[in-house]
């Protein structure tokens, strides 16, 4: 009710600034740069009145609005600039913020016009009371006349009560309109940042897949076909000798074998690294520490998790770990890595993975740091990286337990 009595009075010196500045903007728009400029000011009071809108109303009812901002400039030069301020002018949010405005303003002057009913009748049932005589409010003498017939002090009352219900009823409406008014800008917004949000994970997922694919080529090409490409050649050439020279014939069967068993090893780590089947069976922590025992670097395992996430949840936060496990064996020269995991307040899978190693750690397109924050993007999370040269390196993921 404060705030409507103060808009009651300011809100008209305000609105009538605006309509001065666009009044003479518009007279003189045709007079060479005089009118362009009023203009350009213009639109900055009719942001400023409309950031002070939005930040009234948040304050004074807890919603919640992000503040607004102004339009930046639409391209080089002055050009630019002056379509920046176009856009600002054309801004919806903005627009609704000043609707905001002048109803609060118009609601404000019929809050003072009630208060000063109250007050009269008040002030005159006092004086009815003690046998004084007052003159009804001449705004509101169809109000008393209602009630010619009884007592000064009894019209006074019932004067003053329905006023004071009447600024009240003003209040509640002035909260649901100006809600409404800007909660559609608050809903408009919100479903920007959605789009937003699934339109990076849609890529994450795609980028993802991509670098997933080119690791797999990548290490067919180079592990698993030259292996099986040399076993075949061995294999033929213990064929030639099988008759000729049975020994030497062995000796190469031996070693195709064991060719093939290397082959076999380096196609279940590539399956690995596919799909952990542990991770499903017996949950993260479990894979994790199948993960820490094959890891080339002593890995300090903590983990403590109340429950199971989700599959994608989990798969991300796993896959995030192994690459990093992996990086730190190829590259950090560390002597210890320390991988902590905690299901979050909120239902969030966080995990740290740290190694004492040489840092300088960045993210390369094709990468496995680009890798890993494309899959924590496709599931909803987040990624940290701080690895400055000379060490050490920190990676952190935060990932929705629900994603």
């Amino acid at each position: 009710m404060l705030h409507l009595a103060a808009l009651g009075i300011g809100g008209w010196v305000v609105v009538s600034v605006l309509l001065a500045l666009g009044s003479a903007g518009v007279a003189t728009a045709l007079v060479f740069g005089i009118g362009l400029v009023v203009l350009v000011g213009f639109v900055y009071a009719l942001f400023g009145v409309g950031w002070f809108e939005i930040e009234r109303v948040a304050g004074l009812y807890g919603i919640e609005a992000a503040p607004l901002r102004l339009a930046p400039a639409r391209g080089p030069g002055f050009g630019g600039y002056l379509r920046g301020v176009w856009a600002q002018f054309c801004d919806g949010r903005m627009w609704r913020s000043i609707g905001s405005f002048i109803t609060a303003t118009v609601i404000g002057t019929f809050v003072l016009v009630l208060a000063q009913s109250v007050i009269w009748a008040l002030v005159s049932g006092v004086s009815g009371l003690f046998g004084g005589a007052s003159e009804p409010d001449p705004a509101f003498g169809t109000l008393f006349g209602l009630f010619g017939g009884l007592s000064s002090p009894l019209v006074a009352l019932i004067v003053a009560v329905l006023g004071s219900a009447a600024i009240i009823g003003l209040a509640l409406l002035h909260r649901t309109i100006t809600v409404a008014i800007l909660r559609a800008g608050v809903r408009t917004q919100q479903l920007t940042r959605d789009a937003q949000t699934s339109a990076r994970q849609r890529a994450g997922a795609v980028r993802a897949a991509e670098v997933e694919r080119t690791r797999i080529e990548r290490d067919l090409h180079d592990g698993v076909q030259p292996r099986l490409v040399s076993v075949g050649m061995t294999l033929g050439l213990a064929q030639q000798q099988i008759e000729s020279n049975p020994e030497e014939a062995k000796a190469l069967i031996a070693e195709a074998h064991t060719s093939t068993k290397a082959a076999i090893t380096e196609l279940r780590q590539l399956a690995r690294g596919i799909h952990a089947s542990v991770l499903d069976d017996r949950g993260l922590d479990a894979a994790l520490s199948a993960l820490a025992g094959r890891s080339h670097i002593p890995v300090v395992l903590d983990v403590r998790l109340d429950g199971r996430c989700s599959r994608e949840a989990e798969t991300a936060v796993y896959f995030a770990i192994a690459e990093s496990l992996t990086n730190a064996a190829k590259h950090s020269r560390a002597s210890e890595c320390r991988v902590i995991v905690r299901l979050r307040e909120g239902g969030t899978l966080w995990a740290r993975v740290e190694d004492n190693g040489i840092g300088g750690a960045r993210v390369l397109p094709g990468g496995g740091l680009d890798g890993i924050s494309n899959r924590i993007l496709a599931a909803g999370g987040t990624i940290r990286l701080d690895s400055p040269q000379g060490g050490p390196t920190s990676l952190e993921v935060s990932v929705p337990c629900a994603s």
